[in-house]
């Protein structure tokens, strides 16, 4: 009886002869896939940096004489506006002084061309002399060649010619000794004019000015009437009209910004910067990159220049989007729609789904861009 009873249950179970398997159907979204052409739109994050910055030093130290009102934390000064004087009493002095030594040098170079003057007509002289004397012992020795003459007479004409010998020789030492003075004269005037240019570069420091229009950042406490020190720094001023950002890309990125030389390519990019609901903005474009690997994380730093950054500072930490170049026949897709290994679902004969292969070119948020090859036309599921 259980062996029946066993064999009834199994033939029971069997549930008669199978049933055909039925499709499943389900309801999804579907995009069409277009080949365009699209900019690939590279995200990073960046430092704003100036470019032109002027720190303020006291070249020189002494007693503040007079104090600008703008010089203070964030207060915008324009090109060539004193910021501070020192008191140049000091500095005054010592600058009459490299004067008077001036004129003291260019005195003696007026003497030391008189005598230089002197000198050259004093060997004319002694020449034109010797010269004479020549000419004397000549005749005297005519004279005694036809025995009208005395050999006293001779040796006399002899010996002065010697003596006008001597002295031609002590005018041309004299005159060499009045070019050398002539020379120190020029070197002491040379000296004394560099005294006079250091003495007024001194005088000239005792006045702080700004070099370019720009806001004032990190101003020490000075007060009219304290101390400065000689190379002390009072602070800097930062031009916010020149900025660039400076942001780090992986090596692949990277590769994707250079041309066919090697070169950074100066392509366009965008800078934001959001604090507490509120946005900055400015553009920009790359501008070069750094000449060694980054310092840390690896990849490459690049650098850009702003424009219109009014409402960035430097120290500002940013997002960067760069425009990377242009893709041709590639289709954007989002990104729910292809999976881990690069597959979509496509819709094929009979709204049935197939999976098919694709190459994912970017990634870009909730976005991809693919090489759709022979999906071009086709529509696929928005949503697997």
């Amino acid at each position: 009886g259980w062996c029946i009873g066993s064999a009834l249950q199994e033939r029971m179970a069997g549930g008669g002869p199978p049933r055909p398997a039925e499709e499943r159907v389900v309801s999804a979204n579907v995009v069409a896939v277009e080949a365009a052409r699209i900019t690939p739109v590279l995200t990073a994050y960046g430092e704003v940096r100036s470019v032109r910055t002027l720190e303020l030093r006291a070249p020189v130290g002494g007693r503040v004489a007079e104090l600008s009102p703008s010089f203070a934390d964030g207060a915008v000064v324009a090109a060539g506006e004193v910021l501070l004087r020192l008191d140049p009493a000091e500095a005054q002095a010592a600058r009459d002084l490299a004067a008077a030594a001036l004129a003291e040098a260019e005195a003696g170079a007026r003497e030391a061309g008189r005598a230089l003057a002197l000198a050259r007509d004093d060997l004319a002289q002694a020449e034109a002399q010797l010269g004479l004397r020549k000419a004397a012992l000549q005749r005297q020795r005519d004279i005694e060649a036809r025995g009208a003459g005395s050999a006293a007479a001779v040796e006399t004409a002899a010996l002065a010619e010697a003596q006008a010998e001597q002295a031609l020789l002590g005018s041309r030492s004299a005159l060499a000794q009045a070019e050398a003075g002539v020379d120190q004269a020029a070197s002491a005037v040379t000296r004394a004019q560099i005294g006079l240019a250091e003495a007024e570069r001194i005088l000239g420091d005792t006045v702080i000015r700004s070099a370019f229009g720009g806001r004032l950042d990190g101003v020490a406490p000075v007060v009219v009437g304290g101390q400065v020190n000689a190379n002390e720094v009072l602070g800097q001023v930062i031009d916010p009209a020149a900025l660039e950002v400076r942001f780090r890309l992986s090596t692949a990125q990277f590769a994707r910004l250079v041309d066919a030389t090697g070169a950074v390519i100066a392509a366009p990019l965008s800078v934001r910067l959001e604090v507490a609901g509120a946005e900055s903005a400015a553009t920009g474009r790359v501008l070069r990159a750094g000449a060694a690997g980054a310092e840390a994380g690896g990849g490459r730093v690049v650098h850009a220049a702003l424009e219109g950054a009014s409402g960035l500072r430097p120290g500002d930490f940013v997002t960067v989007a760069v425009e990377e170049p242009a893709l041709d026949g590639v289709a954007d897709l989002p990104a729910t729609a292809v999976d881990a290994t690069g597959r979509v679902l496509a819709l094929g004969a009979e709204d049935r789904l197939e999976e098919v292969a694709v190459e994912v070119l970017r990634r870009q948020g909730d976005r991809v861009i693919v090489a759709p090859g022979a999906l071009v036309g086709r529509e696929v599921v928005a949503e697997r």
